[in-house]
């Protein structure tokens, strides 16, 4: 079978965001046919989506929302792969402070006008950050909630591989 793409977009601010990109990541490089690409969401550009067959969007839940600079990936790429990545499988991280659904939503419905298929439940990690102090320090994810993103990676790159997506 033709090697596929896996790519994984985030942000992070204070590094929650990233460790669950990373685990997401290292989960689908366990799929030797597929090649994963993890790019810090101000690097992608529209070449980098439309050269994927898949996706993990992952980003920190900011003032209950999606991440500014997530939002602006979306901004900058979304016009370029309208009507071109329909159908493809993504799936949505989230490091929230709260319960991260409004950020998860904004996600889903970007996903929806590009026409993604969603292949997994939204996995949302609270670190209950809710002072100034929490939400800007420096975030450690727990080793469980970080194997659900690693597995959450694997059954993506495991469903491009074998043509489920």
């Amino acid at each position: 079978m033709t090697s596929r793409t896996l790519l994984v977009v985030y942000h992070t601010m204070t590094g929650g965001t990233e460790q669950m990109a990373r685990a997401a990541a290292e989960g689908a490089q366990e799929e030797p046919s597929v090649r994963v690409r993890l790019l810090r969401a101000p690097e992608t550009q529209p070449d980098d989506v439309l050269g994927a067959d898949g996706y993990v969007f992952a980003t920190p839940e900011n003032l209950a929302a999606m991440a500014g600079l997530m939002k602006d990936f979306f901004d900058r790429c979304y016009y370029a792969a309208l009507d071109r990545v329909n159908g493809r499988p993504y799936a949505v991280l989230v490091c929230a402070g709260s319960d991260g659904q409004n950020a998860v939503r904004q996600v889903e419905r970007i996903a929806t006008g590009w026409r993604l298929r969603s292949v997994a439940p939204a996995l949302v990690v609270c670190t209950h950050a809710q002072t100034p102090e929490e939400i800007a320090r420096q975030k450690q994810i727990d080793a469980a909630d970080l194997a659900r993103c690693r597995e959450l990676g694997n059954a993506l790159a495991a469903g491009l591989a074998l043509g489920v997506y």
